[in-house]
């Protein structure tokens, strides 16, 4: 029987952290490790919300109440930054990118995303969301990822990411050749370039009001 301290406790630790995120993390992970295989890393790989396990191992996300938007019609943008986390989490152990980043020393960020809403997603609505590496600079991993509704296959969102890499002075090309030796960059697709060159104007920009 559960005390009033490990209660107050429990209580304590909602409070203060989001523990049902950290919760996730663990889950996404320890799950991948047990029961799905490694992935080249260029593979897409498939994670999603709330865990429903279907035959060929993917995790099933559904639009529940707690991640649609003031109407309680469809799933509030707030959610789908939030889902790219654990997506990304889980293409990083898959792939083995993070581990070999994180054995000399380094980390990765959230350097900027790109997100363009196609279709919203309705609530209780079955859905995955996808992970791919499109490219790579010297600094930073490119990945590409789209929210798709089960019931119609549907791309529903999709969403640039771009991962810099902390604490390490070797270029990103030196981590992928540690992790798959002979993978070659891809040529950006023509709506990265376009992305890549919006940020530098930013950068530009900002930099002049200096």
């Amino acid at each position: 029987m559960i005390s009033y301290f490990s209660l107050a406790c429990i209580c304590i630790a909602y409070v203060l952290f989001d523990v049902n995120y950290f919760l996730r993390i663990l889950f996404t992970i320890g799950y991948g490790r047990l029961f799905q295989a490694k992935k080249k890393i260029f593979e897409k790989t498939s994670i999603y919300g709330i865990c429903l396990i279907d035959f060929s191992r993917r995790y099933h996300g559904i639009c529940l109440s707690m991640d649609v938007d003031i109407f309680l019609k469809h799933m509030n943008n707030a959610r789908y930054l939030r889902e790219l986390d654990f997506a990304r989490f889980h293409y990083y152990d898959r792939s083995g990118i993070y581990g070999e980043i994180a054995k000399r020393g380094g980390g990765a960020v959230q350097g900027a995303s790109s997100t363009r809403y196609r279709r919203a997603i309705p609530i209780f609505t079955p859905y995955k969301v996808t992970t791919q590496l499109i490219y790579w600079d010297d600094r930073n991993f490119y990945l590409e990822h789209e929210f798709i509704s089960l019931s119609d296959n549907f791309v529903r969102a999709v969403v640039l990411s771009k991962q810099s890499v902390t604490g390490l002075k070797v270029p990103v090309a030196e981590i992928i050749e540690k992790v798959e030796a002979g993978a070659k960059r891809p040529e950006p697709t023509a709506d990265l370039k376009l992305w890549l060159d919006s940020m530098e104007e930013s950068s530009l920009r900002y930099k002049k009001t200096k």
